[in-house]
């Protein structure tokens, strides 16, 4: 296995991400996310405004047996503001941060994101990496997100958030498993890309311009262990195709160009979790 971080540069315009197949060291985290180590609140946060570094938080969610494996943060065009700004930590329970230790090419993670200008509470969701690509995915509506406003006890409700995100794996679990066991047509799959398109470059309406790429570019599996035509397997190809980009298109132009990965930690967010969700309702459907 390889221990060594790969840093993307940029996830996608402005914002950096690094990911690792061991557990990140603070010093690693700083050179990519230093919001995380921000030492005060942004100017424009009122008295009422709790505020905790994120580093103090993820140290107590160490102690609970949490080690960050992602993290990732933005940019923000106001000056001044960068060290506040959004940032994203994806973290695996000590339980499952090893993918030798486990039975499911899939890791449980609970995904942080945290904010210090006021653009975000304490937020944690349910996410999944696919050790064959570390790629990550956003759980949609199978289990509720937990939200922790900046005031209180911070720290201990983010750290009772996090375990309660894990007790709700076991329907997430349900829910891949679901996946797996149907197969797709050709047609269902198609259909299912479509839709994808339609998430990811916005509905098809008289005078806007067609997507750059295709349904069928979006079904295109990057490695042999992504062939194959079950619902998550289908899934898992059109999240990685869509969020990673890459991909040869034409601009509205004609131009050759090359689609790119998605641009801001919410929208890679909301795209997963409409994704995750447009995958259920085809496994209703089918089942």
């Amino acid at each position: 296995m390889n221990q060594n971080p790969t840093l993307a540069a940029r996830f996608a315009r402005n914002t950096r991400v690094l990911r690792s197949e061991v557990a990140l060291s603070e010093d690693q985290m700083r050179g990519v996310a230093p919001s995380i180590f921000a030492e005060g609140k942004h100017a424009s946060r009122s008295e009422r405004y709790t505020y905790i570094p994120t580093i103090d938080v993820l140290r107590g969610l160490r102690q609970e047996g949490f080690e960050p494996f992602m993290v990732a943060q933005g940019a923000s065009r106001v000056e001044g503001k960068t060290e506040y700004t959004k940032h994203l930590i994806r973290l695996r329970h000590h339980r499952d941060a090893d993918p030798r230790a486990r039975a499911r090419p899939e890791a449980r993670e609970v995904i942080l994101i945290n904010s210090h200008d006021g653009a975000s509470a304490y937020q944690m969701l349910c996410g999944l990496v696919r050790f064959i690509c570390l790629n990550g995915l956003v759980v949609g509506d199978v289990v509720k997100d937990v939200r922790v406003p900046h005031k209180g006890d911070v720290m201990g409700e983010v750290i009772d958030g996090a375990f309660r995100v894990l007790q709700d794996f076991e329907a997430v679990d349900a829910s891949i498993d679901g996946m797996k066991a149907l197969n797709l047509k050709p047609e269902e799959e198609r259909a299912m890309a479509t839709a994808a398109l339609a998430l990811r470059y916005g509905e098809r309406t008289e005078g806007r311009a067609p997507p750059p790429v295709t349904a069928e570019q979006l079904l295109e599996p990057r490695r042999p262990e992504d062939t194959g035509n079950s619902l998550w397997v289908s899934m898992n190809r059109l999240q990685e195709n869509m969020t990673r980009g890459g991909l040869a298109g034409r601009s509205p132009r004609g131009r050759r160009m090359q689609t790119r990965p998605i641009a801001s930690i919410d929208r890679g967010v909301s795209l997963n979790r409409a994704l995750w969700m447009l995958a259920e309702e085809m496994r209703k459907i089918k089942g």
